[in-house]
């Protein structure tokens, strides 16, 4: 068998990886001298509460690899390999912390995957992976698999305020002004790991418009497509979201993930976004 590792960055339920069995690896966030793991110590709910009060952006850390450890036993114990499905390798350092944790268990087979990706497309390919896990596939095909449907995925997402991006210095001061007085909303995207702008529009009305547009264009009306919502503190835009998309696309159900905190401290309260794989 092989054992699907996820991490907080996926936005996964703790209630739904608890039920399949899938063992979670947080990440760390730092507000001034304090951290806290976000699977235990700092949910997204109180993340947003201390963001929120914070004069200062709080930083984030990838889990140290001692943190694997407790995995990796029980995996060699019960004769199981792994497989580490991280977030990209350009916006975290999870990849590398994996990788490390591996070397100090040279009898278990590990393969860590750079899914280029965050969220909740990284949450759907743990999911895939999971089932074909349950369905008997190696670990070499596994990963042949998910490194297939890695250049497929897209995810484009907006933010409430400019606020963030320009606490953590993505864009200048006199620019996240002069953006609040237009009311302009940048909608972003995921290319090749990192982020990267895509558009912007005059209103969120627009911004929300234009992502359904982007869904009708480019993701396919097929489950196969995996198209998920991603949001932080709007869940109410999310629910709205999802039943116009599921209406559009002829699908019965659509994922809302909630953002973890590591996305959230530079998108800030607000965020929402949409993500899917093409054929």
């Amino acid at each position: 068998m092989v054992k699907i590792v996820a991490d907080t960055t996926s936005g996964l339920p703790r209630e739904l990886l608890k039920e399949l069995g899938i063992p979670l690896i947080p990440q760390i966030v730092i507000f001034g001298e304090e951290s806290y793991r976000d699977d235990t110590e700092l949910d997204t709910a109180a993340f947003l509460l201390k963001l929120k009060a914070s004069k200062q952006l709080p930083k984030t850390a990838a889990p140290p690899p001692a943190l694997y450890h407790p995995i990796f036993e029980q995996a060699l114990k019960d004769g199981e390999e792994v497989v580490v499905v991280a977030p990209s390798a350009k916006v975290s350092g999870t990849v590398r912390s994996a990788e490390v944790a591996a070397q100090d268990f040279p009898k278990l087979k590990v393969q860590v995957v750079d899914s280029l990706t965050i969220a909740g497309n990284l949450a759907s390919l743990v999911l895939v992976a999971h089932e074909w896990a349950r369905a008997g596939t190696n670990a070499e095909l596994i990963v042949s698999r998910l490194n297939e449907w890695i250049p497929r995925g897209h995810i484009f997402f907006l933010v409430d305020t400019l606020e963030y991006l320009q606490k953590g210095g993505r864009i200048g001061g006199a620019k996240a002004l002069l953006g609040e007085m237009l009311q302009i909303k940048p909608i972003l995207c995921l290319q090749n790991g990192q982020v990267e702008p895509f558009e912007q529009q005059r209103t969120k009305k627009r911004a929300l418009a234009r992502l359904v547009d982007i869904v009708e264009e480019q993701c396919p009306k097929s489950t196969e497509a995996h198209l998920c919502l991603m949001q932080a503190d709007a869940i109410d835009e999310a629910e709205a979201l999802a039943a116009d998309l599921r209406s559009r696309m002829k699908l019965t159900h659509i994922p809302i993930y909630e953002l973890p905190p590591a996305i959230v401290t530079h998108g800030g309260p607000g965020a929402l976004g949409i993500g899917f794989f093409v054929a």
